[in-house]
């Protein structure tokens, strides 16, 4: 006699594991009643592959949550008497309602064999299996029967066999994800769990605070604690205000959500059948012919109502900083050259000032981006650009730390973590710079206006975002192939119902980005402003040059010009005198050393001085633009600046700016990110190099070629 195993069947009612049963064991059964309930239980025999296996017919449920007598003993038993082997008997015919046990069970980490019983029924359905995609998915075999007429049965106990003898404990598996949301509540009542609990696995830690998250009556009635119980209401409530449904609904749709994005990736139909609502929103939105048309569109049109609802009160936050800064320069004489003053109005008014004109912009950005992440939408974006990721030596999955970088590259770069493989760790984390963060929309929404009248906005804002995803796509394919070789992981998309999102959902997601981008104006970019002023300030002119544009002036004053033609004649003078102060500055010497690189692109040393600064972050790019044609009339900064550049440089030059800035080296935080999760400075060091030469190169040929167009 060989290795005893016990083998426990579990599934749905109706799914045909009685038939299963009977033709694993034959006439060697014996039905008893479960202890201390009165449920039966039958048990069998089968020898097979060296092993003595003890196989029990388990009663039909449909999940691990426990309602009748007959889930409580399937439940129990797999929990307590943890057998060597668990098949899950599955309907083929009915496969997304019958996986739902399957995913509990992957998450209880149970040796799990899936059996696609019925399967000549799924295929005169006209469904067709990927197995080898769906065992990849599951982390478990999945073997092909018809219990009925004995087919697949030989396959199925080789597949108990197999995962009896190599079963590891503790081993890694497929998992989840339930969202950020539930995910943070679930690590809270973990927390607890573990003061409560003597220290059992992490995966019974976490299946058990899924439990009491939906509300198990076995599962709540094992503790007593306040602090526990407390927490769970606590936990249940943030989820229902911040998702719209309880916790019990939330974390099914994401279960069902997997099952979905399995069934996508490694089921197909033949012919015709009945559909749910999502899935006929899916049969349009995910269409292989319609599918990337409708992301584009999608895209366009948030960019469009970014450009139309941010007007308004981006115009209030000019005038608010405009007269601030005129209220300020009031405290002083007309002539004044007050270091202060100056401090005051052009460093941190101009600088910090410059760049929170831009929050109304950001936030409907944000909001926008929001709403089609809480509605379910973008996890169908992932899943479209699944198609064009496997291409490239990657998946959907790795376009979701891309999306996360539409808001910041930091987070993104962070959420790579959720990424198995390490090359596809580290070829998404060096491509998702590439993706246009927020702090980039402050430059965009600069030279745009500036440039491009108001019918063009919305679509150059899409071509600079389009254009940055197109050269993570390029990029990621040359990384694959090279430096980073090798076979891509599988993996399920996750499809959640759609969902009207909640307005508490809503707020709180938009305000936490925003939150971060006014943080880093009121801490980073108020002091890399003053560094900059300080270096566009000194060393100030010589005393000699000071006096020759004073004569100059008072010459002007001495003359018989007309009123408006000595204003005319005094601003030429000051202007002159403004660029001659900050060529002789230590920004301006600086920028004339790197002015011989710049010129291919189209740039001067104003702008290389300004590129300098976005070094640090993105955003002091506006804000040291505004600090070198910083104006005496506060009032009209914004627009001044706007016309300023527009005198100075083409519609060309405007767009190499926002080219060079989108895919230059990222700012100093993404860099040490970057360093932290990949282990090693050499990747942070290639990214940021990388990136900057693939900038300067595009930038050349695009203004090169645009010059020769004309």
């Amino acid at each position: 006699m060989g290795k005893k195993v016990v083998v426990a069947l579990a599934g749905n009612p109706n799914s045909g594991k009685t038939t299963i049963f009977n033709q694993l064991t034959g006439a060697r059964q014996h039905v008893g009643n479960y202890p201390g309930v009165t449920v039966e239980v039958r048990d069998g025999q089968r020898e097979h592959g060296g092993l003595s296996m003890k196989i029990v017919d388990l009663p039909g449920t449909y999940s691990l949550t426990a309602y009748s007598a007959e889930e409580v003993v399937a439940r129990n038993f797999i929990i307590e008497e943890k057998p060597d082997v668990v098949v899950d008997i599955i309907d083929a015919s009915n496969l997304e309602r019958n996986l739902y046990l399957a995913v509990e069970l992957l998450e209880l980490k149970a040796p799990l064999v899936l059996a696609f019983n019925m399967s000549d029924e799924a295929k005169s359905r006209g469904y067709e299996f990927d197995t080898e995609k769906l065992s990849r998915f599951f982390g478990a075999p999945v073997v092909q029967t018809i219990g009925h007429k004995g087919i697949g049965i030989s396959e199925l106990l080789d597949a108990i066999a197999s995962v009896a003898q190599n079963r590891k404990e503790g081993g890694s598996s497929p998992s989840v994800s339930y969202g950020k949301e539930i995910e943070e509540e679930i690590a809270a009542i973990i927390a607890l769990l573990k003061k409560t609990l003597p220290p059992p696995s992490e995966t019974d830690l976490r299946w058990l605070a899924l439990k009491l998250l939906e509300n198990d009556k076995e599962a709540r009635g094992r503790f007593k604690s306040p602090e526990l119980n407390g927490q769970i209401a606590k936990s249940a409530s943030r989820i229902e205000k911040l998702i719209g449904d309880s916790p019990e609904t939330a974390i099914a749709a994401r279960r069902y959500g997997f099952i979905s994005g399995a069934c996508q990736e490694s089921v197909r139909s033949t012919i015709e059948i009945r559909h749910t609502i999502s899935d006929r929103i899916d049969a349009v939105v995910t269409n292989r012919v319609m599918a990337m048309p409708i992301f584009l569109g999608l895209m366009y049109l948030v960019f469009k109502v970014t450009f139309s609802l941010g007007r308004v009160p981006m115009a209030w936050i000019e005038k608010f900083f405009g007269w601030l800064g005129g209220a300020i320069e009031s405290l002083w004489p007309p002539d004044s050259t007050s270091l202060v003053k100056d401090l005051l109005v052009q460093g941190v008014i101009g600088g910090v000032g410059g760049v929170l004109t831009f929050l109304p912009v950001i936030l409907v950005l944000f909001l926008a981006i929001a709403f089609l992440e809480d509605s379910g939408y973008m996890a169908r974006a992932a899943f479209i650009m699944d198609r064009v990721m496997h291409k490239i030596g990657l998946h959907g999955k790795s376009f979701i730390p891309l999306l996360i970088g539409f808001g910041c590259t930091v987070p993104a770069i962070m959420a790579t973590r959720t990424l198995e493989n390490r090359r596809d760790r580290l070829t998404t984390m060096l491509v998702a710079p590439l993706m246009s963060c927020g702090a980039r929309l402050p430059i965009y929404a600069l030279i745009i206006p500036a440039f491009f009248q108001e019918r063009y906005q919305a679509a150059m804002l899409w071509t600079i975002y389009m254009i940055g995803i197109l050269l993570a796509i390029v990029t990621a394919k040359l990384l694959r192939r090279t430096i980073l070789k090798g076979e891509s992981v599988p993996f399920v998309m996750e499809l959640p119902p759609y969902r009207m999102p909640t307005f508490t959902g809503l707020a709180m997601h938009t305000w936490e980005r925003g939150w971060l981008f006014m943080r880093k104006a009121g801490t980073i970019i108020l002091g890399i402003s003053i560094l900059l002023w300080a270096l566009t300030t000194f060393p100030r002119l010589s005393p000699n040059d000071a006096a020759l544009f004073e004569s100059e002036r008072q010459a002007a004053r001495g003359s018989n010009l007309s009123p408006d033609a000595l204003d005319e004649k005094l601003a030429q003078i000051d202007g002159e005198e403004a660029e001659k102060a900050l060529q002789y500055s230590a920004a301006g010497r600086c920028g004339r050393v790197i002015e011989p690189l710049l010129k291919p692109m189209g740039f001067d040393w104003k702008i290389g001085t300004a590129l300098i600064g976005a070094i640090a972050a993105k955003e002091v790019f506006v804000a040291q633009m505004g600090v070198l044609y910083s104006v005496s009339n506060a009032e009209e900064r914004s627009d001044t600046l706007r016309e300023k550049l527009r005198s100075l440089y083409t519609p060309l030059t405007g767009f190499c700016i926002m080219l060079f800035c989108l895919v230059s080296a990222p700012c100093m935080a993404t860099f040490a990110v970057t360093t932290r999760e990949s282990g090693s400075l050499k990747w942070g060091l290639l990214q940021f190099g990388g990136l900057t030469l693939l900038a300067y190169i595009l930038t050349i040929i695009a203004f090169q070629t645009g010059r020769l167009l004309g």
